[in-house]
């Protein structure tokens, strides 16, 4: 009798806990989540507008399949032009693995360390960065080096920073968040100082070796660094909640299309993007996919081994609490779902 008892009163604390935590998420995103599953993608990206999202792109690369591609929603909302899957986009912090497979390259042609530090590329900073002289590429790249994150300073998106000067400059000279290789904190700096570090050492800036070892090494043409190199007419417009305008023209980071980035995807998963050693050094330092976050634009790009199976994901509308954050996230684990369930068929 005591253990049935115990059963219940456990089943009792499970259901309270789970009316607890609904409490604390969004509508909008529990909305998401218990809809029945569409049968199509296309259908769960018009699901997708319906909750929210202004528009959404959906770029699916199943192995040994021809690619596909899903668009809903607006591609610019004032002049009611629809979704276009091809638009350029601005993919946030997806620009890490960039980044990482151009340091484990320079690591692999002995231009760069992982083992040597900050004060070492860049010693100017020695003084100004708390631990320079023991934060080495690897912490930067793993982000374990405790330099505060540019991007946390009060308002910064409300005042974004145009240069890497001006985003430094909000953390110099402040204490660090931890010693480091402590801890994990995922850091916007540290990807910044890996930038410079680059721009360097190879003597020019790093995206050109980027262009050159990456992008044009799978023959990616919808890749840039700026909004500034594309025909705004083809980049995506962005919203965010309580802002009036159309983000698209603000100069965040890389753009692309989601067929670009999901071909680079593929070749960073299944090893074609390296050379030597370049994917083991690559292996240890940084991980195989990614999400991005710049005000109006949310992406996602993963691999998925179980269908060997590349999906991406781009959402245009942002908001402060980051609810839209959350609902990019069940929207793309349905898109998952559905393929998943259509592969067994």
């Amino acid at each position: 009798m005591k253990k049935k008892q115990a059963k219940n009163m456990f089943k009792i604390v499970l259901i309270v806990g789970s009316l607890v935590s609904l409490w604390f998420v969004p509508w909008i995103v529990v909305k998401a989540w218990v809809l029945p599953l569409p049968d199509t993608i296309q259908e769960q990206a018009n699901e997708a507008v319906e909750n929210g999202f202004a528009g959404i792109l959906i770029y699916v690369d199943k192995a040994n399949e021809p690619a596909e591609f899903y668009a809903a929603g607006w591609h610019n909302k004032k002049k009611k032009i629809p979704a276009n899957p091809h638009a350029f986009f601005k993919i946030g912090s997806i620009n890490k693995l960039y980044t990482a497979v151009a340091i484990a390259k320079l690591v692999n042609a002995g231009q760069l360390s992982l083992d040597k530090t900050l004060a070492d590329y860049l010693p100017e900073l020695s003084g100004r960065i708390e631990n320079a002289n023991k934060i080495t590429l690897k912490m930067m790249v793993q982000h374990r080096s405790g330099i505060p994150n540019y991007t946390d300073t009060k308002d910064y998106w409300a005042h974004p920073k145009e240069n890497n000067k001006e985003k430094l400059a909000l953390v110099l000279d402040h204490p660090a968040d931890f010693e480091p290789g402590k801890k994990y904190e995922y850091c916007n700096t540290n990807y910044l100082l890996l930038s410079e570090i680059m721009d360097r050492v190879l003597g020019y800036p790093h995206f050109e070796f980027i262009q050159k070892e990456i992008l044009d090494r799978l023959d990616l043409k919808n890749t840039f660094p700026s909004v500034r190199q594309v025909n705004m007419d083809k980049m995506m417009s962005g919203y965010h909640k309580g802002h009036p305008f159309d983000l698209k023209t603000d100069d965040i980071g890389m753009v692309a299309t989601a067929e670009d980035v999901g071909i680079f995807l593929r070749a960073l998963n299944d090893g074609s993007l390296f050379d030597g050693e370049e994917k083991k050094i690559y292996s240890s330092i940084y991980k195989y996919e990614h999400k991005g976050w710049v005000p109006g634009y949310q992406s996602i790009a993963e691999y998925h081994k179980d269908i060997d199976a590349v999906v991406v994901q781009f959402t245009s509308t942002t908001d402060p609490k980051l609810y839209y954050w959350n609902l990019a996230d069940v929207e793309y684990s349905r898109v998952i779902k559905i393929i998943k369930r259509n592969s067994h068929r």
